[in-house]
């Protein structure tokens, strides 16, 4: 085994504890944390959903900030820095009170956690294809539900700072690899990209409002309070293999038809989550939660960049402000409909619908269980 594909192990490691930081504690902590801002600042429901898309308004200004020209200094200077600011972002929240200082710690937040996602995983994905060891994109992706599950035990910021110091470490210096040789100028759009990139947004607005809230609709159910503490827990811990299990399904499947029968799985687990008054079902609609948005966004990255023809992390950071602008709308949507109708219900069903169109258009008509060839999409 070259050194290359030995340095493989290190890269993606240092790429899980990466995301882990920034996406699993930075973006998803406010889940847990959530019901307890809204008792003790106090915060309504809209006010509640208003900050988290705020942390998505971020997500999305950081994707598209990603996507500009070279960054000075390189992607893994740029992905560490904002591994610095995500942490000091989530750790001055506990330090305020205040919705205005809220809604800005979220949104620089937001955009810290865009710029690991995109930045990291280019670098990563990109590393891991040089060395032929594009099977560990898995480890890298599994950061995200690692990060939810310690999120829902464990000090955010405290864990964040520690992930900036061992992702400088297992992910060394070294040249950006490749991505202008696989560029082919003049070349049109394909159209499977625009179809993935459309079902990447309504992925993004289908999973947010389960995400953001599932903690305070199970809080709100007297039956179901005595699972408000592994709720959110239940959601970390299927993450963190679902990567590796969606990856499986796409290489029988195909990319396309994994990415959608993920999402009418996660569809199934959004309406569950309102619809089910039972202790042990609201748990596997967390575990159907959690088992598959984390899969979805590495399936949809993954075979994004298979679609690309130019530099990959142009094409990353579009679909990631698509994702973005989908969760951006979701938690304001449900928190006024929450207001409206004193409920999570018709926010979520709505959640479930964009889930199956995202399907739908994943996959194509008709084609979701024609089985084809393996790596077909």
């Amino acid at each position: 085994m070259n050194r290359v594909s030995t340095g493989a192990v290190p890269v993606a490691v240092g790429g899980l504890v990466a995301l882990a930081a920034a996406m699993g504690v930075g973006r998803f902590v406010y889940t847990p944390i959530l019901p307890f801002m809204a008792e003790g600042v106090p915060l309504t429901q809209a006010e509640a959903g208003v900050i988290a898309s705020a942390n998505f308004l971020g997500y999305l200004v950081g994707a598209l900030a990603a996507a500009l020209g070279t960054l000075p200094g390189g992607r893994r200077l740029w992905f560490l820095a904002a591994l610095a600011v995500s942490a000091l972002s989530t750790g001055t929240m506990g330090l305020t009170t205040s919705m205005t200082a809220f809604l800005a710690l979220r949104m620089v937040g937001g955009v810290a956690s865009a710029f690991v996602l995109v930045l990291a995983s280019a670098l990563v994905l990109d590393r891991l294809s040089a060395a032929g060891r594009n099977g560990l994109a898995a480890v890298h992706f599994a950061g995200v539900g690692t990060g939810i599950a310690l999120s829902a035990v464990l000090v955010a910021g405290a864990v964040s700072l520690v992930a900036l110091a061992l992702a400088a470490t297992l992910v060394p210096r070294g040249p950006d690899i490749a991505a202008a040789v696989r560029s082919t100028p003049g070349g049109r759009v394909d159209r499977r990209l625009v179809a993935l990139i459309l079902a990447y947004g309504l992925f993004g607005f289908g999973y947010v409002i389960t995400a953001t809230f599932i903690s305070a609709i199970v809080r709100a159910a007297p039956e179901l309070r005595p699972f408000e503490p592994v709720v959110w827990l239940a959601v970390g811990l299927a993450a963190v293999p679902s990567v590796a299990f969606w990856t499986w399904v796409a290489r029988r499947w195909g990319d396309d038809r994994a990415f959608a029968l993920a999402c009418l799985v996660e569809a199934a687990g959004v309406a569950m989550s309102v619809l089910v008054t039972d202790g042990w079902a609201v748990l596997l609609a967390a575990a159907f939660l959690g088992g598959t948005f984390v899969g979805i966004t590495a399936l949809g990255l993954i075979r994004a960049r298979a679609l690309a023809t130019g530099d990959a992390r142009r094409t990353l950071a579009l679909m990631t402000a698509s994702f973005g602008l989908g969760q951006m709308i979701g938690p304001s949507f449900a928190g006024v409909a929450h207001e409206a109708t004193g409920s999570f219900v018709l926010p979520s069903l709505v959640a479930a619908a964009a889930l199956s169109l995202a399907a739908v258009l994943a996959a194509g008509p008709g084609r979701l269980l024609n089985r084809k060839s393996p790596g077909t999409g």
